[in-house]
């Protein structure tokens, strides 16, 4: 068996390391396809080496421009990859504009394609993520999904039974391997003068909450108001589309926010592990907060994470400034206890021994 790993973005970095790392220790042949979707390679190269991954055997420089562009660079370069190394099966991961092109490309050449995180839903077909999500899982032959909510989604759409895997989600194998390796590296907290418990981290980049400038301007000033009530610093790592964003609407960030560069993902991890509250439109963050048992409060109006909200370690709150209060309020109240939905930790392990076994 010989394995494809497409991914382009961070986040895919993180959710593909224990696969590599299952793929190294099986001696499992095996190589990655880098699209290059993130704005800087450099960075990215920085997520394998902290992570102690081999880099990828491919780099495609396909991040600049929009999704067409992106869409046209990448899907005949990976095509060109997979005619001269003949995987067994393609793996892609998440909802990116990477999975879109890795999957499309299988398809085209008849190679078996894998989806590890399938059946996420939204219910928002606005959302460029969503019609990814539907595409890819309607072009999969193994559909990995991490719970019995994600499966269901599935089975609702008809999807053949026998594609369907509940494995977990690779996210708690990338906290189980990697928080360690994150205690001994890191010292982020000493270095922006941050201590345990006394900060909110914050996140924001989604194109929903950070192109429009209304919308923006109430995360702003759902900021402001949180950080007066509670009396802590807001942590913010701040992405370059809002950056872009912020200077051509004119906006300024709230003097309580610290705002830090983007950070390897050891260094975000303890920000994560050690904040008083996370405040984040990413979907990921979503996942990690809870099996970090940090409450979460999404600023959004809707999410393919329903899970976290069934187990309570988060609450869905939009971007209305009140709303936003109100749901930092509720959420630092709560009892940590609840119950993890994503797995044991062993998700890598599944998805390499079920593509063995079926192939």
């Amino acid at each position: 068996m010989k394995v494809c790993i497409v991914l382009g973005t961070r986040p895919e970095i993180i959710k593909a390391c224990s696969l590599i790392r299952c793929c190294e220790q099986r001696g499992t042949d095996y190589f990655i396809i880098h699209t290059g979707q993130h704005y800087s390679y450099d960075l990215d190269k920085l997520f394998f080496e902290e992570l102690e991954l081999p880099l990828p055997k491919y780099h495609i420089q396909g991040g600049v421009g929009a999704f067409k562009f992106q869409l046209s660079t990448m899907l005949p370069n990976i095509k060109k990859i997979l005619k001269q190394e003949k995987p067994s099966v393609v793996l892609v991961i998440g909802d990116t504009n990477s999975v879109l092109a890795g999957g499309l490309a299988a398809t085209q050449l008849r190679i078996p394609l894998g989806h590890v995180e399938a059946g996420l839903r939204s219910d928002d077909i606005q959302m460029l993520e969503e019609t990814h999500r539907i595409i890819i899982d309607n072009l999969s032959d193994f559909l990995f999904t991490p719970t019995l909510t994600t499966e269901n989604n599935l089975l609702k759409e008809n999807h053949d039974q026998n594609k369907i895997f509940v494995t977990g989600n690779t996210v708690v194998d990338a906290l189980s391997q990697n928080i360690e390796l994150s205690d001994r590296k890191s010292n982020v907290l000493q270095r922006f003068e941050l201590k345990k418990g006394q900060y909110i981290l914050m996140s924001s980049h989604r194109q929903e909450n950070v192109d429009f400038e209304p919308r923006l301007l109430k995360l702003l000033d759902s900021i402001s108001l949180v950080a007066e009530y509670h009396g802590l610093p807001i942590v913010w790592p701040i992405h370059p589309r809002t950056i872009k964003m912020l200077e051509k609407f004119n906006l300024k960030v709230p003097g309580c926010v610290k705002t830090i560069p983007l950070l390897g993902y050891l260094e975000f991890l303890q920000l994560q592990k050690n904040s008083h509250l996370i405040m984040t439109d990413s979907g990921g963050m979503q996942e990690e907060s809870c099996v970090l048992k940090v409450p979460c409060v999404t600023l959004r109006d809707n999410t393919e994470r329903p899970e976290t909200l069934n187990v309570g370690s988060n609450i869905l709150v939009g971007v209305e400034p009140e709303s936003v209060l109100n749901g930092t309020k509720e959420m630092t109240k709560k009892d940590r206890s609840w119950t993890n939905p994503y797995g044991d930790g062993k998700t890598a392990e599944r998805i390499i021994s079920i593509l063995q076994q079926k192939l």
